[in-house]
């Protein structure tokens, strides 16, 4: 049985130095086969999506191999990704400006909302707003702030679904990063430890922890 899900939770991001190997190893550990998503132009990146439970998804997330132009920094840290693992996670909170602001105030500040894009398989231009990636937290523990505004996630869209039995983040200051999350309006499984992200998986064949 799966776990409650951090409030606003939206998606959680895996990183991957392969993408095909990524969509293998989950569907070899699952039986379910992420679907393609589409290419982030700006960022030099290509996903692959899973729908999880409650409106929220999973999202593999690697460099573009056809995108040969792109010559800047990618997101995620997918660059320096040596293997594929659980990198961070996104939350959805309304008004998106309000936790922003709380946040501050407390003295966790995930950046300010930019524009974010996405290519899909179909052509389709999706458009959201989001804080920078792991601005928060280089680790991954502090979530991003996405706003999907008039184009809404695009979770219930996904066909392959898996369930999110459990995301834990870990950390040297447990209270004091369940402090910073509050401010920010969710909360999720904390325990002591060097900073990092873990998630488990199940699908009808089996469960995949990253």
């Amino acid at each position: 049985m799966s776990h409650r899900l951090p409030p606003h939770l939206d998606h959680v991001i895996v990183t991957t130095p392969d993408l095909t190997d990524a969509v293998a190893q989950v569907e070899r550990a699952t039986g379910v086969a992420p679907a393609p998503g589409g290419v982030h132009p700006t960022f030099g990146t290509r996903n692959y999506l899973v729908q999880l439970q409650d409106g929220t998804y999973l999202e593999l997330l690697g460099a573009d191999p056809e995108n040969s132009e792109f010559s800047g920094t990618r997101p995620f840290g997918v660059d320096d990704a040596t293997t594929t693992a659980a990198r961070t996670w996104a939350i959805a909170p309304t008004p998106a400006a309000d936790a922003i602001a709380s946040g501050r105030a407390a003295g966790v500040d995930v950046g300010d909302l930019g524009d974010g894009s996405r290519r899909t398989a179909d052509g389709t231009l999706l458009t959201w707003q989001l804080t920078p990636p792991l601005h928060g937290d280089p680790s991954g523990v502090i979530p991003f702030v996405i706003d999907w505004g008039t184009t809404g996630s695009p979770a219930r869209t996904i066909a392959p679904t898996l369930t999110l039995e459990s995301l834990e983040v870990t950390h040297p200051e447990p209270e004091r990063l369940r402090e910073l999350l509050r401010a920010l309006g969710t909360d999720v499984e904390v325990a002591a430890g060097p900073a990092g992200v873990r998630l488990t998986l199940s699908g009808p064949g089996g469960s995949l922890s990253l």
